[in-house]
């Protein structure tokens, strides 16, 4: 006999429950970073080993939440625009490697996004401009000096971070666009702390640990 589910041998003719594919999302309530996966070990986060729980339905359509979500959006397309550009015209054969495996990584952090709050997104513009990205990080582009990529795709995430916890504090405690600006700051705060660690790993010639 095969589970009707996940088509896998069953032993007996016991009750049983099928978990297979079973997807849930949960909640840090300690750092609002937003997880998907069955069962986590002690149901602690991942990232901050704080207390998990099961993120229920909530609604998503109207125009606070909206706008908290497309503002996301258009910084992970912002980011992996950046790295997308930063990959072509370094001439650091290993930072070349590298920004383009960030450019990865960002479209896979957009998959997720994109599956959680049922959004579509387009492609980033190819003409994107390095000297756009450092002005909206607040500082110089210096072409030539290649620790200035990582300082200013660093500043980038660190100033989304910035943007969201400051959305989420001005938002109401129990509001949907207060938890939805909480977890996309831990999000960015994700992307800062991956970004510092690979830095300082170039920086003393590691290679990455993408």
């Amino acid at each position: 006999m095969l589970c009707p589910k996940c088509h896998q041998p069953l032993e007996g003719e016991e009750a049983y429950i099928c978990c297979a594919q079973s997807m849930v999302q949960w909640h840090c309530t300690d750092c609002g970073k937003v997880s998907e996966g069955f069962a986590f070990p002690y149901g602690m986060c991942p990232y901050c080993n704080g207390r998990l729980e099961v993120l229920g339905d909530r609604d998503l359509e109207d125009e606070a939440a909206l706008a908290a979500i497309r503002t996301a959006f258009e910084i992970e397309l912002g980011g992996q625009a950046f790295y997308l550009r930063a990959s072509q015209e370094s001439q650091d054969p290993m930072l070349k490697e590298l920004f383009g495996r960030f450019a990865e990584m960002e479209t896979e952090h957009m998959d997720t996004l994109a599956k959680r709050y049922h959004a579509q997104v387009t492609a980033p513009s190819k003409d994107f401009s390095l000297d756009r990205a450092a002005i909206y990080a607040g500082l110089e582009n210096k072409p030539n000096d290649p620790s200035s990529l990582f300082r200013i795709a660093i500043a980038f995430e660190e100033r989304a971070v910035a943007y969201f916890s400051e959305r989420s504090e001005q938002a109401g405690a129990d509001s949907v666009e207060h938890q939805l600006y909480k977890e996309l700051a831990a999000e960015e705060r994700e992307h800062v702390a991956l970004l510092t660690t690979e830095f300082a790993r170039w920086q003393a010639g590691k290679p990455g640990l993408l």
